[in-house]
């Protein structure tokens, strides 16, 4: 035996253990093969490094190409908790006379997190389900998130609402989507008063109506900004900012630096 050869070479280091138990799901269990997520969905191509055509693109990266993935749905089992959950969250909505099937799109395990995709129209029911039903308990609603997929044709616009029970110490993410050309979902601040404030938020940045909402008013830009800033296909620069006698020119026609 030499110092740089271990005695027992069939034990595997400490830190794959370790590392094991980190990228566990749900209460520490490692997920089944059969409930990984099922193939991406591909809504798009993206081309160069920060979508820049032409000669505003310098970092090097101009012919680069690559699909635009989102998770697609998980079949069960999901691993972990996320299998009671999800079949407390079918039983609640069956005694309310709603249909699972009807109202959710799909349930997607990703990365160990649970993400509840639910059709716009059932987004009250579903969020009562989740606040009110004893298995559940998510009582509180963290903050709301837009997100914008331009090519994702007819679900351009998606709210994300984060969740917590507060009683079981559990996680989820609610996922709704509406197509830019009616862009209304229905908002929750009946049944999570906190999101009053982040409903407006997404509203001011990425258009999303949020139908039932008690003052759907901008709360960081100007009341008379035009357009939603974080949309993806709002320009990047050359809007001239008024009230301090600027403007930012377009990528295309900054300096470049070599």
């Amino acid at each position: 035996m030499t110092f740089d050869t271990p005695d027992d070479t069939e034990t595997p280091p400490a830190h794959d253990a370790i590392d094991a138990a980190a990228t566990a799901g749900p209460e520490g269990t490692l997920p089944e093969e059969d409930s990984r997520p099922a193939e991406a969905d591909v809504i798009g191509v993206r081309r160069g490094m920060f979508g820049v055509t032409g000669t505003g693109d310098t970092s090097g990266y101009g012919r680069l190409v690559r699909p635009v993935t989102l998770p697609g749905g998980t079949p069960a089992p999901y691993g972990g908790y996320f299998d009671e959950l999800v079949a407390a969250l079918h039983a609640a909505l069956a005694a309310t006379g709603a249909r699972s099937d009807a109202a959710l799109e799909k349930v997607i395990v990703f990365r160990g997190e649970l993400t509840l995709h639910v059709r716009r129209e059932h987004l009250p029911t579903v969020a009562r389900a989740l606040r009110d039903d004893p298995a559940l308990r998510f009582e509180l609603c963290l903050g709301v998130d837009g997100v914008h997929y331009p090519e994702d044709s007819g679900r351009e616009l998606h709210a994300v609402y984060h969740l917590m029970s507060i009683t079981h110490n559990r996680r989820l993410r609610v996922e709704v989507s509406a197509p830019d050309a009616d862009p209304h979902i229905p908002s929750l601040y009946e049944v999570y008063p906190t999101t009053d404030w982040h409903e407006r938020e997404t509203y001011d940045f990425f258009g999303i109506r949020f139908d039932g909402h008690p003052s759907l008013t901008r709360i960081t830009m100007p009341d008379d900004w035009r357009g939603h800033p974080q949309r993806k296909d709002y320009p990047l620069g050359g809007i001239p900012v008024e009230y301090k006698g600027a403007r930012i020119p377009p990528p295309d026609e900054r300096r470049a630096y070599s």
